[in-house]
């Protein structure tokens, strides 16, 4: 059957070809993603939007390829260039939901099959697709014509067993779960490379498959991470059996993308040894959840993991805390008791909020990282303990140091192996991941049908720039499955409730995360062009005489007015950001990269 997308509310959509074959008029016209690509040759440049670009002979990524394969075996290769292709992917899913923002659903999805021919990867061809985005449904089916990946293969090893295209459908896998805002896995299930006649994907949610296992490994950097969180959906009302109960336990981490499996990849080659391991990072981007990680899959694993936050604990207990206390070493001690420290032995001890300590708290707990011994409150004599110390910050020690605040001895004795996690905003790949795996834990613990995010949501959470990274989406989350409504799906009043904004570009949402009065996103709001003043008026009085039909021959020529009117612009965005050019970037809609470009190629980059 085929279905008008034009006639269904935007929520579901479903798209069938006709028996005959796929309708190129169905697709839209390419010239809006053709527009987006941009060539400075004369500063080795290519610009696709605001992501910097670059082209590569297939040759090349065909030996890329046979190394890896020979290098790291065929299914560390298959997982490595999965990886690739999904973080690829994810990058294009912010251009589709930005570029056709007023576009029927299907339009504003085959961004990402038309970029993938745009980029001289692969001709898509949609089969096709059903989309309920706020009941999170969600199935594709496409066919690949003439797919690069394939063919290098062929090249270089004949004819192939299983499906090949590895990086594709982790583009695929990518690309979708953005746009959709749970997580997609897509699978091959014809290739050109074993003898098709051409490529064949198929798509569907992760808990969708009942196999989905095998496939979803591959996006996991990692085996003791869980990736993509395939888990399957628990009846409301259900009591949480054993299994989904350890889905979601504390040391549970789920991400895929490349700033998460790099920590992964720290976490795996420090955990069989002894090392202190330092945790750097911003509030709330799991330190404590990597903490308890490189615990589980350590040599200590069968032992005690002891979690201290230094900053609860009063200076005056420090000390007691920690080390431990004699009967009747000071008035209220009653009995001896053992600190973290002795509690720890064999096992983990980590100290969370380091960089809180007062300088004497750090000096008696150097003594205890050098010598492998601590003295209780009121002892006499000393004990000998065998702790792997973690510790975590989201201060700067550095800077602590330098400003006399931290010991800098101390310092070098946590900082063996530090760790840097990234916050949530330079990882959005992994948002569409943790909405999901926050949807399922919070509806099987508050026993809430909710059935999934509005589009608006998706869009909301995808652009805000969570500043409390994970502990953040991950209250916004539990917030909205208490608030939706029953059988409903989350929308963005059930999330944004305490007055945050955000820089949402699509879904009719204004650029401060206000829905605008036409219903749609402004060109440039009120605001802003009323401090543009005179100069914006200048431009708007010579483009009215233009149309008007006297020209402008008396005002300057096309490509200057275009000039003039960028210009304007750049220079109010820094004003406006106070010269910080990242915010002034998030004014624009580009990224700061791209910004300093535009900046440098104006003339303008020596005035800042």
């Amino acid at each position: 059957m085929t279905v008008d997308t034009n006639s269904r509310p935007r929520r579901e959509q479903a798209w069938t070809p006709s028996s005959a074959g796929v309708d190129a008029q169905r697709l839209p016209d390419m010239a809006d993603l053709m527009a987006r690509l941009h060539f400075a040759p004369g500063d080795g440049r290519i610009w696709l939007d605001d992501q910097r670009m670059q082209l590569i002979h297939t040759s090349a990524m065909g030996v890329l390829r046979r190394e890896l394969i020979e290098g790291l075996g065929i299914e560390r290769a298959r997982g490595l260039l999965t990886r690739m292709g999904y973080n690829s992917g994810s990058h294009d899913a912010h251009l589709a939901r930005k570029l056709r923002p007023n576009a029927p659903l299907h339009d504003m999805f085959v961004v990402g099959p038309q970029l993938h021919a745009l980029e001289g990867i692969v001709l898509v061809e949609p089969v096709s697709m059903e989309i309920d985005i706020e009941r999170g449904h969600y199935r594709g089916e496409f066919i690949w014509r003439g797919s690069s990946e394939a063919e290098e293969h062929v090249r270089t090893y004949g004819i192939s067993a299983e499906p090949v295209c590895w990086s594709q459908i982790g583009y695929a896998s990518g690309y979708t779960s953005v746009f959709v805002g749970r997580p997609i896995l897509f699978r091959e299930v014809e290739c050109r490379a074993m003898g098709h006649a051409h490529c064949r994907i198929i798509g569907k949610p992760v808990e969708a498959w009942e196999d989905a296992e095998v496939d979803a490994s591959f996006l996991q950097a990692e085996q003791f991470t869980r990736g993509l969180s395939a888990t399957s959906r628990q009846p409301v009302g259900e009591a949480p059996n054993a299994e989904t109960a350890a889905m979601f336990a504390d040391g549970d981490i789920v991400g895929v993308s490349t700033g998460f499996n790099a920590v992964c990849h720290m976490l795996r080659c420090v955990a069989d040894t002894n090392a202190t391991v330092l945790f750097l990072g911003e509030s709330g981007v799991g330190k404590e959840v990597f903490a308890r990680t490189l615990h589980r899959i350590s040599a200590r694993a069968d032992k005690v993991f002891i979690a201290v936050n230094c900053a609860a604990i009063p200076e005056t207990l420090i000390e007691s805390e920690l080390f431990g206390v004699e009967r009747g070493a000071y008035t209220g001690a009653t009995s001896a008791r053992e600190g973290r420290f002795e509690r720890a032995h064999g096992g983990t001890l980590f100290l969370d909020e380091i960089g809180t300590l007062s300088l004497t708290s750090q000096g008696k707990l150097l003594r205890a990282l050098q010598e492998g011994e601590i003295e209780r409150v009121g002892d006499s004599h000393t004990r000998k303990v065998d702790v792997r110390v973690v510790a975590a910050t989201n201060l700067d020690l550095r800077a602590e140091v330098r400003a006399g605040r931290f010991r800098e001895d101390l310092y070098f004795r946590l900082n063996v192996f530090p760790i840097k996690v990234p916050p949530l905003r330079e990882r959005r790949e992994d948002i569409p991941v943790l909405m999901n795996h926050f949807l399922q834990k919070f509806t099987r613990r508050h026993r809430r049908d909710v059935t999934g995010f509005t589009a608006r949501a998706i869009d909301a959470l995808l652009s805000y720039e969570l500043p409390g990274n994970i502990r953040e989406l991950e209250n916004m989350i539990e917030r909205g499955v208490i608030l939706a409504r029953p059988g409903g799906a989350i929308d963005v009043s059930h999330l944004f409730t305490a007055g945050e904004r955000w820089d949402s570009p699509t879904w009719g949402l204004s650029r401060d995360g206000r829905v605008a009065t036409s219903g749609r996103l402004d060109d440039i709001d009120e605001n802003l062009a009323g401090s543009l003043g005179n100069p914006l008026k200048t431009i708007t009085d010579r483009i009215e005489r233009l149309m008007s039909g006297q020209g402008l021959a008396d005002s300057g020529s096309l490509d200057e007015i275009e000039a003039e009117l960028e210009n304007t612009l750049l220079q109010h965005a820094i004003e406006k950001a106070k010269g910080n050019l990242s915010a002034a970037a998030r004014l624009l809609g580009i990224t700061r990269a791209r910004l300093v470009y535009r900046l440098n190629q104006r003339g303008l980059g020596g005035s800042l």
